[in-house]
């Protein structure tokens, strides 16, 4: 052996992430509409593995998902049954897994304008400017880019300046008003130029000096400032913000596309016996099946090998989905068990949680806990809520107490639906009026939670009720 070189022994720990353990942390990280595209994917691929069918299906408490905390499942079947006002259910009693019927495809922004784009006397080189830009238009029907920056995305169209605004001008000139614009302001004065009724000449002129220069100041809310700026009657003002308020801001938003897709929750929350409980959604419960016939093929050629091992694989994805169910039914229990004031009394009830306190009583990693709540959604009394809202840090109260961020939001939710819209309460007295209710906070904490639960500043919502008022 050469100077200076040796050998000794070493013992230590360390996880092999075995093909299934991989196959079980990707099947717990999936939500329910991933999980069940994943199951069509694997049912595709693998001709061992089978859908069972709804007459081979029988009580949902057949199926044997056991949860990581040793408890079993329910024996109260009817826990889990589905209720068809809550949730697509077939007559048959099948959930909908594909979403509501396909409709016929819907007129776009688009196809709209090109459909009158075609009406007209334009040039061949007209109609190619202007379906440029109707391309370039997002779904609010605004023009989001300036000229020349469509012109330098577009140079082998080699077109003018005077011809892209020609093209502009005749787009904005088509059905919905408004179209085309390249600002809320340019919106609005499109609109008031082609507004169909008589309107008097000096309010027709005050909306168009208020949408062209006058906005912000319009949104601030401060009237008499605005009143002096426009160097008109209060009268006349406010009967050109009313004449603003008739106008459609977002022009292309009847024909905007966006389909709300639909939360599957994982887990039903029920009253049962004075508690609250969690339940599985039968409607994820495992319906899969491996064909025998792959398992007991004879002889030990290569074709039969491959068969059995798509048997294999099949039995290994049937385990995988059981212990994935199993880990989220008892992450949702051990929640459940410490949320019974929130699904009695509301957010202002939530209970502080941390992922260390489900990880350390259900002996699983933090990260264990994380993938099982993460798009993982709960039918509760209060709403379909995402599992990983339950968890929050702890916040002091004045007694010495603790209470949660989710209860914290509904706190100033509540404080700023009751105040007086004309002395809006500002963040300094949101603190005191909590510290009165015994929950002691800074004022940036209590900004982060207005922000949090979507409430405006106090000058904003300030103007707002003033413009209301007007």
């Amino acid at each position: 052996m050469q100077p200076g070189l040796s050998l000794e022994l070493k013992q230590r720990q360390q996880l092999a992430l075995t093909p299934e353990l991989r196959q079980s942390i990707r099947l717990l990280r999936l939500s329910a509409q991933d999980l069940d595209a994943e199951i069509a994917r694997v049912l595709e691929e693998n001709p061992a593995l089978q859908r069972q069918q709804d007459d081979e299906l029988g009580d949902v408490g057949q199926y044997d998902i056991e949860a990581p905390d040793g408890k079993d499942p329910p024996e109260d079947a009817s826990g889990l049954a589905l209720e068809s006002s809550h949730w697509p259910v077939a007559p048959n009693g099948e959930w909908h897994r594909g979403g509501p019927p396909e409709m016929g495809a819907e007129e776009t922004l688009s196809d709209h304008l090109l459909g009158q784009l075609r009406l007209t006397r334009a040039t061949p080189r007209d109609c190619l400017l202007v379906g440029v830009l109707v391309r370039e238009l997002d779904e609010n029907g605004y023009l989001p880019m300036s000229l020349a920056t469509v012109a330098a995305a577009f140079p082998d169209v080699a077109a003018a300046d005077d011809e892209w605004r020609a093209a502009l001008r005749l787009l904005q000139s088509f059905d919905p008003a408004g179209v085309g614009a390249r600002t809320p302001g340019e919106c609005l004065l499109l609109q008031l130029d082609r507004w169909p009724q008589r309107v008097p000449a000096p309010v027709m002129a005050c909306a168009c000096r208020i949408a062209r220069d006058h906005l912000a100041l319009l949104a601030a809310g401060d009237i008499a400032r605005l009143c002096a700026v426009l160097a008109c009657a209060r009268d006349t003002a406010r009967a050109a913000h009313a004449l603003l308020l008739r106008l459609d801001p977002l022009p292309g938003r009847a024909w905007a596309a966006t389909v709300a897709s639909a939360v599957v929750p994982d887990i039903l929350v029920r009253r049962a016996r004075g508690v609250w409980q969690a339940y599985l959604n039968p409607a994820l419960v495992p319906r899969l099946t491996v064909d025998p016939l792959y398992e007991h093929l004879p002889g030990g050629d290569p074709g039969s090998v491959a068969l059995r091992d798509h048997a294999r694989q099949a039995h290994s994805f049937v385990r995988g989905l059981r212990q994935r169910h199993g880990t989220v039914l008892a992450v949702s229990r051990a929640i459940v068990r410490r949320q019974q004031d929130f699904f009695a009394r509301g957010a202002g009830a939530m209970r502080p949680l941390l992922l260390r306190d489900v990880a350390r009583e259900l002996a699983l990693h933090e990260s264990t806990v994380s993938r099982a709540t993460r798009g993982k959604y709960a039918q509760t009394p209060r709403g379909v809520i995402e599992l990983k809202r339950f968890f929050g840090a702890a916040l002091v109260t004045g007694d010495g107490g603790t209470t949660s961020g989710v209860a914290v939001r509904s706190l100033i939710t509540g404080l700023v639906a009751d105040e007086d819209g004309e002395n809006p309460l500002s963040d300094s007295q949101i603190v005191a009026r909590l510290a009165d209710l015994g929950v002691v906070l800074a004022r940036r904490t209590v900004a982060k939670y207005r922000d949090a639960a979507g409430i405006e500043p106090a000058p904003v919502r300030k103007a707002r009720a003033a413009l209301a008022k007007w």
